[in-house]
Formats: C-alpha cells, sequence, structure tokens
C-alpha cells in the first residue's frame, strides 16, 4: 500500500544522523532498530525485523518514512505504528507495535575507539566508503558502508562508534523471543548486514539517487 510520497523523497541526497542497534534473539528472529534525531523527516525511529520464518518486516512511524524506507530497503511487510524508543545510560527500551524491546550496551571495544576518532566529515564522506567498505567486509562479516538494495538509489554509512549489546529482552505480540543471540544468518533488507556480534552503531546514512 503506498501512502502519500512527499517532495522529500524527490530530493537528490539525503542525510540521517543517529544510531543503528543490531541484535539477534535465540528465536532465530534478528532485529535492527534505527534511531535518526535528525533526518529530512524530523526526529523518527523504525525498526527492522526479519523473522525466523524468514520474513522481513518494517514498523514504521508514519507513512512518509514508511513509504521512503521501503522505497531504499526491501520487506515483505510493512506496518505503521507507534515508534518509542528511549534511551538512558547504557540501555534501552524499544516500543514499536507488537515489539517490546530493552536492550542493553557496554563500553566500546579497540574498533570501537577507532571509529569514534574519525573526523565526523571525513567519516561520512562517500569517498571514505571506498576505504571502510572492504575492512568492513573483512572484519565484520555480511557489512557493508556503500552500496544499493534497490535501482535507483546509493547509499554509504559513516560509523562514529560502535558498542557491544550486551543484553535484551524481547516480546513480539506477548511471545518471548529468548535470549541475546548473534546476528546469524544475516538480514536481508538491504545491501548488506548489521555485524553478527550484536552492536549498536554511532551512525550517519546518506541516500541519494544514481545519477
Amino acid at each position: 500500500m503506498n501512502r502519500g510520497r512527499g517532495s522529500t523523497g524527490r530530493r537528490a541526497r539525503q542525510r540521517f544522523d543517529g544510531w543503528i542497534a543490531g541484535l539477534g534473539t535465540t528465536s532465530g528472529t534478528r532485529i535492527v532498530v534505527g534511531h535518526w534525531p535528525r533526518s529530512p523527516f524530523g526526529p523518527f525511529s523504525d525498526v527492522m525485523i526479519e523473522r525466523a520464518d524468514g520474513e522481513r518486516l518494517l514498523l514504521a512511524p508514519t507513512w512518509r518514512v514508511a513509504d521512503f524506507v521501503r522505497g531504499t530497503y526491501l520487506f515483505d511487510t510493512v506496518r505503521v505504528v507507534p515508534v518509542e524508543v528511549t534511551a538512558t545510560g547504557g540501555s534501552c527500551t524499544v516500543r514499536a507495535g507488537p515489539l517490546e524491546l530493552g536492550f542493553t550496551v557496554g563500553r566500546p571495544g579497540p574498533l570501537g575507539l577507532v571509529l569514534a576518532a574519525v573526523p565526523a566529515p571525513l567519516a561520512r564522506s562517500a569517498a571514505w566508503t571506498v576505504v571502510t567498505d572492504p575492512v568492513a567486509r573483512l572484519l565484520l562479516r555480511g557489512v557493508r558502508t556503500r552500496g544499493s538494495a534497490v535501482p535507483g538509489r546509493r547509499e554509504w554509512y559513516g560509523a562514529g562508534g560502535l558498542w557491544p549489546v550486551t543484553g535484551v529482552s524481547a516480546a513480539f505480540a506477548g511471545d518471548d523471543l529468548g535470549a541475546l543471540a548473534p546476528v546469524d544468518p544475516p538480514v536481508r533488507f538491504g545491501f548488506g548486514s548489521v555485524p553478527r556480534r550484536p552492536a549498536l552503531t554511532r551512525v550517519t546514512t546518506t541516500v541519494a539517487p544514481f545519477r
């Protein structure tokens, strides 16, 4: 169902600044939470879920956001529901329609410290991803920092920090999703997955049309 694509969807380049948390559970569910305090749509959060049976589900707060996200990534099901993210210290809670999620993060490791040291203007540039993409493929299975999931758009990620996810509590439609587990197999929403080891990544995502 297509609702109300606005002029934002036609801009030449759109930048989203915030963080992505990717984690798996022992039920086989993999969850990716995007929290974007700064975006062309204003502040918002969204959730991408891949169920154990392979269904790819998007939970978005508005149809405007949903249309843009599913125009950039691939889903089997799209639902528009209230999405609330609350972060306090090293813990975060997410409520998104049928999903209730809580997770904790620990201290950054060596890779997280290296990413935090890269100047932000360099980290978010498309040219820098020429360096980071092969490194990400080598060190973080399934992770890409540049590419495309759908025809007509290109995308790149500039990471500014990485923190391990250390614990999770999650339920979907009242069913417990189990304990924390690797993101395995990799999620199939876009051209690359999140790290196999559950993590929260400080990131600037840029989406632009192919010319």
